[in-house]
């Protein structure tokens, strides 16, 4: 096996890396804050790639780029006003069965509206060919999902650590009852952070539209893997779900450039079984007292 195709496979296990990736962050942002197991946060991935195939004809690949996660965001916050807001302080069972139920929903009235066949979606002409760095060979749509996700990381980061809103939210996340002790209602922060992690889920499904196979059950595909980065990367930690989703990302390129393709997706269940073993919290994961 040459170098270059090592590495080729590496990008390859980073990109699933990085979709997992703008799915959990928003998985884990809900579940913090809200205490909400989003069971149908890859619905939303599934929506947001649907809207994709619909709007390019209309817009153009740009115009869905844009309009795509700003309609998915705006469902969400939506969602989030008539229905997980009135679980935040029940049993966790109960947003559990709600968001799986949703999840049915939204896979069902895709298969209704667009039918149940795989739905082919191209890559942009602007966006198609590939890079060449000596021996190296490398999509060029690749590389730009690639950009664009470290863009979005680097947007939420500052987000929640460099402003007044990321204050009340980090702070709503360890201790709610304080924050309202303190006069400051934690529900329109609850429908950002519901639009802002769901409108990332469907900025996922407009990126890999053109990648993957678009159909009904691709929510269904993603929400497990997504789960484990969550899980691994440790409850409450931003940077925890970031080097979880690359650790999972590189040990699926590793595994398939040494020829075991079809063990991909079982070693990172076996990785995260070892992080709990040894870390139950995950690599990051924080104290929060709302859940002791």
């Amino acid at each position: 096996m040459t170098v270059s195709l090592l590495l080729q496979q590496v990008l390859n296990g980073l990109l699933d890396g990085v979709y997992y990736l703008l799915i959990a962050l928003g998985l884990s942002l809900i579940f913090s804050l809200g205490g909400i197991v989003n069971l149908a946060h890859g619905a939303f991935y599934a929506i947001g790639a649907y809207l994709t195939v619909a709007l390019t004809p209309h817009l153009g690949f740009g115009g869905a780029f844009v309009a795509a996660p700003i309609s998915v965001a705006l469902l969400g916050m939506a969602i989030e006003r008539t229905l997980f807001q009135r679980f935040y302080r029940s049993d966790p069972i109960l947003s559990l069965l709600l968001t799986f139920g949703l999840a049915l929903v939204a896979e069902q009235a895709l298969r209704m509206i667009f039918g149940a066949p795989t739905l082919s979606y191209s890559i942009p002409q602007e966006l198609r060919g590939q890079i060449f760095i000596g021996d190296f060979i490398y999509s060029r749509y690749r590389a730009v999902l690639l950009c664009i996700a470290v863009i979005c990381v680097a947007g939420l980061w500052f987000l929640l650590n460099r402003t007044a809103f990321g204050r009340v939210v980090r702070a709503g996340v360890q201790n709610p009852d304080m924050v309202g002790a303190l006069g400051i209602s934690l529900q329109p922060y609850m429908s950002a952070v519901a639009g802002l992690g769901i409108g990332l889920a469907g900025l996922a499904g407009v990126l890999l539209a053109p990648i993957y196979s678009v159909h009904p059950a691709m929510g269904q595909e993603i929400i497990t893997p997504a789960f484990v980065v969550v899980v691994i990367g440790g409850l409450g930690s931003f940077w925890g779900v970031v080097v979880a989703a690359l650790l999972v990302g590189l040990v699926k390129g590793l595994v398939v450039a040494f020829g075991f393709a079809q063990f991909s997706t079982s070693a990172i269940y076996l990785m995260m079984l070892l992080v709990l073993l040894f870390r139950p919290r995950g690599l990051f994961g924080e104290r929060i007292q709302r859940f002791e």
